[in-house]
């Protein structure tokens, strides 16, 4: 028999995720308003574990805290009977939407793995580590959304969502970049900077402003072309599922904010005001254009 506190309990979780969200990522909570309120507490469940290990850096001091923080999250997903997480809601509800909406642990489990580089000051070796370390965490999260949003739908959308997340990581790299500098980070591909004529710490150093400015052009220009390769394939795109996508809307003028910075990126942010990204998501809300 269930009873009135068991149905209530996923939705407690569900709105502690919410507020959770609304301090750890105000783009994806606005994402979760904007999408159909059925939808609302599986994907703040989604999202908000997904800021928790994105921001595991940003928690600790040294490498070894934060594997150990991403390890709780990996010996949460490897119980087989789905329990666990007790004293923590967010725990409690990335289980309980993983249970209702079949979502694939095994995922979750890669998309963990990968925030192991962001606790180290390694660089990243190529382009296609930076597109496969996009893939199996902005990429996977707007695939995991779709399954969430329109589960019969969401294979379609597969192409789509990975240049997508390619494109969304790279906006969000370039909004990040003074940051990563200061802790010495680099996520621009050491590929990259060499057809610039620069390394790692010549990038760092900020010591030729002209080739620092055709590196972030060019890396600025690697977003935009994964950007209009979701755009075309975004026509296999279900309409619930394009809800997914709604953060790609900051793309396009973080490149152009970063195209007009240039070398200055390194110390300047060009992190739009939230009105902004706001306007810009609700448009693509009511479009279904990104």
């Amino acid at each position: 028999m269930v009873t009135s506190s068991d149905a209530a309990a996923p939705q407690t979780a569900y709105d502690f995720s919410l507020a959770a969200l609304r301090a750890s990522d105000r783009d994806r909570y606005l994402a979760c308003l904007l999408a159909p309120p059925d939808k609302r507490g599986p994907l703040a469940a989604l999202y908000a574990f997904y800021a928790e290990i994105a921001r595991v850096r940003d928690a600790v001091r040294e490498p070894l805290p934060g594997e150990i923080r991403l390890q709780w999250w990996r010996d949460l997903l490897d119980q087989p009977d789905g329990k666990g997480g007790e004293g923590n809601p967010l725990a409690q509800a990335l289980l309980v939407c993983i249970k209702d909406h079949k979502l694939p642990a095994a995922v979750l489990q890669d998309m963990i793995d990968a925030r192991i580089f962001d606790l180290y000051d390694d660089p990243m070796e190529d382009r296609s580590s930076l597109e496969g370390y996009a893939g199996e965490t902005a990429s996977a999260l707007i695939q995991l959304a779709s399954l969430i949003l329109d589960p019969g739908q969401a294979q379609q959308s597969a192409m789509a969502a990975g240049h997508a997340g390619v494109a969304h990581t790279i906006a969000g790299l370039l909004m990040l970049l003074p940051l990563h500098r200061d802790r010495g980070q680099l996520y621009l591909p050491l590929d990259l900077l060499a057809a610039t004529g620069l390394d790692r710490d010549s990038f760092l150093a900020g010591e030729n402003d002209a080739a620092i400015t055709r590196a972030i052009g060019a890396f600025a220009g690697l977003g935009r072309d994964h950007l209009s390769k979701a755009r075309l394939a975004a026509t296999h795109v279900s309409r619930l599922n394009r809800f997914a996508y709604l953060g790609l809307s900051i793309a396009e003028p973080v490149f152009e904010r970063a195209e007009r910075a240039g070398s200055k990126l390194l110390a300047r942010s060009i992190v739009p005001p939230q009105w902004r990204r706001q306007w810009w998501m609700w448009k693509a809300a009511r479009s279904g254009r990104w």
